[in-house]
């Protein structure tokens, strides 16, 4: 338990406690996990020492953050199944891997079943506590879709969480499985999506408003493209030709922005800084559902984004920068005539006698 030094004086509040189970035990790299550090709006402190006015406490358990280990780790998960840790968030980072075509082992698990001996897998403990949540919550695109575990011809049968349940599946509480797509999530959409599940289970907020894709809707509204710095270079026939150009839209070069729902532009990475396109990288829609097949390969563009790329070039891009440029010239960077040293007022205004 991440903040088990806070829960006593939790405790002793009338403060609902909202416990987030994390697994991380799916077929994954604990890239969330690591994400989920760097968030500082809202920051994974101020979610669990509850400095945001309001909001219910929240305990996390991570197996990647927490201090506990072996036996003592997994009592939580069992408290969970057995009804004792009310009301909890089941948090699933990694894709699900298809038991049925194991052979004689298991592709993932947590934990030794303490009767059999035997590594329990994560798909069981899904079935065990998905049912018992509040809300569940696919953390990253392996875990939303499948992701890069479930590239086509992979060994495991993986899929994402919406497939394993149905995507018309709902705790009992009727909260649908949120789907937060990234490889790895950003961090701030990370904590601000689990203050807003702690807040609906609180009953503090209206249903989470997911889009389609069963992402939270505020947080996917836009393409990449819509809020990159370099889009209104784009719209100028501005290209970028190579790697390292500070200057054009690099969808020439292979960026799906245009076609991806992410806010990582507005956004930033950490701290309202970096993120793919804003330091000169490539979108290569990792928060899409179909990454990374249909995406592939990374570093070359489709026949729709040369197409792209050479219309607004050679029409519209330069029609645009023609009559933007003109009006700059004659207008917008001009001054007004009256800031000038002159013997009479010029600027229309009259003084009244």
């Amino acid at each position: 338990m991440l903040n088990s030094e806070f829960a006593p004086r939790q405790a002793h509040t009338e403060r609902m406690l909202v416990s987030v189970v994390w697994m991380t035990s799916g077929l994954g790299c604990d890239g969330d996990s690591v994400a989920l550090t760097a968030a500082t709006n809202p920051s994974l402190e101020e979610l669990l020492r509850g400095a945001i006015p309001g909001m219910p406490g929240v305990v996390l358990y991570n197996p990647m953050l927490a201090y506990e280990t072996g036996a003592d780790f997994m009592r939580t998960w069992y408290e969970a199944e057995a009804g004792r840790l009310n009301p909890f968030v089941l948090v699933l980072e990694g894709s699900v891997p298809n038991e049925q075509i194991n052979g004689e082992g298991h592709w993932a698990g947590l934990g030794v079943d303490p009767d059999s001996g035997q590594p329990i897998t994560t798909n069981e403990w899904i079935d065990r506590l998905a049912p018992k949540a509040a809300a569940v919550i696919a953390i990253g695109t392996c875990a939303a879709y499948g992701g890069i575990p479930a590239m086509r011809n992979n060994p495991t049968g993986a899929m994402g969480l919406r497939d394993y349940l149905g995507w018309d599946w709902t705790t009992s509480r009727g909260v649908p499985i949120v789907n937060l797509p990234g490889c790895p999530v950003q961090p701030d959409n990370i904590t601000e999506t689990l203050l807003y599940v702690s807040l609906q289970i609180a009953g503090m907020t209206p249903p989470i408003d997911l889009d389609d894709q069963g992402r939270p809707a505020w947080l996917f509204k836009r393409t990449v493209h819509e809020g990159c710095d370099r889009a209104g270079q784009g719209a100028h026939g501005k290209i970028a030709e190579r790697f390292g150009d500070d200057n054009g839209c690099l969808i020439k070069l292979g960026c799906k922005g245009p076609v991806v729902k992410c806010n990582v532009p507005v956004r930033g990475w950490m701290n309202a800084m970096g993120g793919c396109p804003n330091v000169g990288g490539l979108c290569i829609g990792c928060t899409s559902p179909g990454f990374p097949d249909r995406f592939m390969p990374f570093m070359e563009p489709d026949r729709l984004g040369l197409l792209a790329a050479r219309t607004a070039r050679f029409s519209y891009g330069a029609l645009t920068r023609y009559l933007r440029d003109r009006a700059m010239r004659n207008k917008y960077e001009v001054e007004p005539e009256w800031r000038r040293p002159s013997d009479e007022l010029e600027t229309g205004f009259q003084l009244q006698s």
